[in-house]
């Protein structure tokens, strides 16, 4: 799938990488336009930098750290996408909660770059 289709002209990005934050967003515009019909999916936002008192009242609330970037559910199969940059690593907290999900039936993937993520979209059934 051509970059251009979502938008976004990965040669117009700074920078050698595509930032983290860059790819997701392409990863956001490439679903709006290509979920396959009765896909249901969101970001879960707990990696980002917060005030300690913020990130105390959201695990107080049930927030737990490392869940995937994209949550896809379909068919009641619940999906996790983590994107990362190609030089992307997975903290602890990613490693061990992604290990939970998968116990718990879900599936998990982590995409180093967005030919990863559509790659693996397009295998989950996901996008057209």
């Amino acid at each position: 799938m051509s970059d251009r289709r979502i938008g976004i002209r990965l040669k117009d990005l700074p920078g050698r990488r595509v930032k983290e934050e860059s790819l997701h967003r392409a990863v956001v515009e490439l679903l709006q336009v290509s979920a396959r019909p009765g896909v249901e999916w969101s970001h879960f936002p707990a990696g980002e930098y917060r005030p300690a008192v913020t990130g105390g009242r959201l695990k107080a609330l049930g927030t737990k750290p490392g869940w995937p970037d994209i949550i896809l559910v379909k068919d009641g199969h619940f999906y996790g996408l983590e994107l990362k940059t190609e030089d992307g690593r997975l903290s602890p907290a990613q490693v061990a909660a992604h290990e939970a999900l998968a116990a718990a039936g879900a599936t998990v993937a982590v995409a180093y770059g967005l030919d990863a993520a559509i790659a693996i979209l397009k295998q989950w059934g996901l996008i057209r």
